[in-house]
């Protein structure tokens, strides 16, 4: 009976730092697009009106960019809304698809690893580069990588673990866009 309450508690705390975590993607990810396009309108202005365009905006909205995709990568993870084909566990009953869509988890997992060791791999090779025009590290870039990687790998075992509504299912709510109690 203490195990059941204590297990029940760590599950609960898992969801709660996953949420937490959840929460600062997402909003790191507003900030990003928000950003990108902001670079991309000055972009576009300075070129059409005045003729000349920063030297910096392209770079910014191509790093934002990189955050959107590989952050948005892991988000999807998180609230299910990955890309994915239900033909085969939709005709599942209840049980089996559950122990389905935790495998599907348990590769997810699998490729945010691999995400991690390739990014790291990739930012040890290019380590020292800086960006073309505004000369920021390129590691920066390279390292959105690995860590989208690690928060693919945290959502999709926190999946696995604390055990995750099927897509579609009853019990599927959107996760709030205002913070994590």
């Amino acid at each position: 009976m203490a195990t059941e309450s204590a297990s029940g508690a760590a599950i609960a705390g898992i969801r709660r730092i996953v949420r937490i975590v959840a929460w600062l993607l997402r909003a790191s990810l507003i900030a990003a697009a928000a950003v990108m396009l902001a670079c991309i309108a000055i972009q576009v202005v300075m070129r059409y009106v005045f003729g000349q365009t920063p030297s910096w905006s392209e770079e910014v909205a191509i790093l934002m960019f990189a955050w959107t995709t590989l952050g948005g990568l892991a988000l999807g993870i998180h609230e299910g809304f990955h890309v994915r084909l239900t033909a085969v566990l939709d005709p599942l009953p209840r049980g089996a698809r559950a122990w389905a869509e935790r495998g599907i988890d348990l590769i997810a997992a699998v490729f945010g690893a691999c995400l991690v060791w390739s990014g790291l791999r990739f930012v040890e090779f290019t380590r020292g580069s800086v960006s073309a025009a505004i000369a920021y590290p390129i590691e920066l870039l390279h390292g959105m990588a690995p860590c989208a990687g690690a928060l693919a790998c945290l959502f999709a075992l926190a999946r696995v673990v604390a055990g995750a509504p099927a897509v579609g299912s009853a019990g599927d709510s959107p996760t709030p866009a205002s913070p994590p109690p």
